[in-house]
């Protein structure tokens, strides 16, 4: 059977590109997951406590998060080609300097560097494939390039407890130079220098004020029970972060040229999606952090199993995947998320109830449930959020639900590291599964209580 004009298959002149998309996309997804299962080994190496490591992820999502904005208007302005291909070199050079880290400051000047070069790879390289591959082979494109997406994740935590066992934590990173040299290589010859022939100026006052933003309030939290800095110091980051929001907030009305126009959220269906993306994320994000430094800390679970125990959440994450968009047809986007934010947050609540003796097939099976739950959520929200954006604020609501995602991912580790640290605090060092336990019922707490955003959805939403 011929394929319809709407969706032809991808011809070979594009699967070049479409490969070297999916190594900066593999890389990027990688990246995020691996260092989960080896942060316990980093901090043996480093001399630090692995329950004030979780800086290591925060400083690499808050870093691709701050940078998403300037991405798209780097490519228009510079070209797509320049930039993917400054985005490989600073993402592999930063792999490197991350792998030679000898303390925990310098790692985490790497991380800053390779979340910089993280950000600009999957979304100039998408711009890059909707500008050069014609629309009726895009979907085949884009079905080819999430691949890539999916494996990273998947293969990441179990790839980074081996690695820790057999070698040493530094190749979780060198791992990346191999992909970062081909991806080099690949790239003068696959992607063409679009550019756009008139470029508005950047919105470098917006930019300054989204990065002091997001900034303030993750690393407030963050530092809230750090011993090398007062509680002042936190408190008057997160203010600085608030701060920063109300005056992004009134310069986005009054500014022309901003990055984020507030008229976007005059769209109610839009300010409710990416409001419900940024709470009802703060739990499902932090658990591919929280999960395995708790079977490795306190279960006392070697890395290697415990990546192996990370399979089953995106196992269910895959299976979850045909049965979405029925789901949501049948039942309506308010239904579904009403229901299922109370279901994600019993489930992340519910891992309290796991201990050291937790049978296998049991732990298997919770994982995999979550991983059923949370893909469900995620994609309810994504696909409610930019549903009804017109088409002039379709690419400009994306960038900003991305950069939100990202916070949230942000924040959601760094308030559970801070959690873990009070708790551990209040319950003593000897006590520590109980520490985790009462982090992972706050975090399904603050997803429950997200529900009442999803239930302003109006009842009428069309699907």
């Amino acid at each position: 059977m011929n394929a319809t004009p709407s969706h032809q298959a991808l011809q070979p002149e594009f699967r070049l590109l479409v490969l070297l998309v999916s190594i900066g996309f593999f890389m990027q997804g990688l990246d995020t997951t691996i260092v989960n299962t080896a942060i316990p080994s980093m901090a043996v190496h480093l001399n630090e406590d692995p329950l004030n490591m979780h800086s290591v992820v925060v400083a690499y999502v808050l870093s691709v998060a701050a940078c998403i904005p300037l991405s798209g208007w780097l490519a228009d302005r510079f070209g797509a080609r320049n930039i993917y291909f400054s985005a490989i070199i600073i993402f592999t050079l930063a792999s490197l300097g991350c792998g030679q880290s000898d303390s925990l400051n310098e790692l985490l000047f790497y991380r800053v560097l390779q979340g910089i070069g993280g950000a600009l790879l999957l979304p100039v390289g998408r711009l890059a494939m909707l500008k050069v591959i014609p629309r009726a082979q895009f979907l085949s494109a884009m079905s080819l390039m999430s691949l890539a997406g999916l494996i990273g994740p998947l293969i990441g935590p179990t790839l980074g407890g081996w690695l820790v066992e057999v070698t040493t934590w530094h190749w979780i990173f060198l791992i990346n130079i191999p992909m970062g040299v081909l991806g080099c290589l690949i790239t003068f010859k696959a992607m063409p220098n679009v550019t756009e022939p008139t470029v508005p100026r950047f919105d470098f006052w917006g930019f300054f004020l989204l990065v002091i933003a997001m900034t303030g309030l993750s690393l407030g939290i963050e530092n809230f029970t750090s011993t090398s800095h007062s509680l002042y110091w936190s408190i008057g980051l997160i203010c600085a972060g608030v701060v920063a929001c109300i005056t992004y907030a009134l310069h986005s009305h009054n500014h022309q040229n901003a990055l984020f126009r507030s008229k976007m959220f005059r769209n109610k269906i839009y300010a409710l999606g990416v409001l419900g993306n940024f709470f009802a994320r703060l739990g499902g994000n932090a658990m591919p952090f929280l999960i395995p430094l708790m079977l490795q800390v306190a279960f006392g679970f070697k890395p290697f199993v415990t990546g192996l125990l990370m399979i089953p959440i995106v196992l269910g994450a895959l299976a979850s995947k045909p049965l979405i968009r029925p789901i949501i047809q049948r039942f309506g986007y308010r239904n579904v998320l009403l229901v299922n934010t109370l279901l994600v947050g019993a489930c992340i609540a519910s891992f309290a109830l796991s201990s050291a003796d937790t049978p296998i097939w049991l732990r298997t099976l919770h994982f995999f449930i979550f991983g059923m739950l949370n893909s469900l959520q995620f994609v309810s929200m994504n696909t409610l959020t930019l549903k009804d954006l017109p088409q002039q604020d379709a690419s400009s609501g994306n960038s900003f639900l991305s950069m939100i995602m990202m916070v949230s991912m942000s924040i959601g580790v760094a308030l559970a590291g801070t959690l873990v640290n009070v708790f551990s605090a209040y319950f003593d060092a000897i006590h520590l599964t109980s520490a985790f336990h009462a982090t992972l019922i706050c975090l399904g707490c603050i997803n429950i209580i997200t529900a009442l955003i999803f239930w302003q959805i109006p009842k009428d939403t069309a699907v």
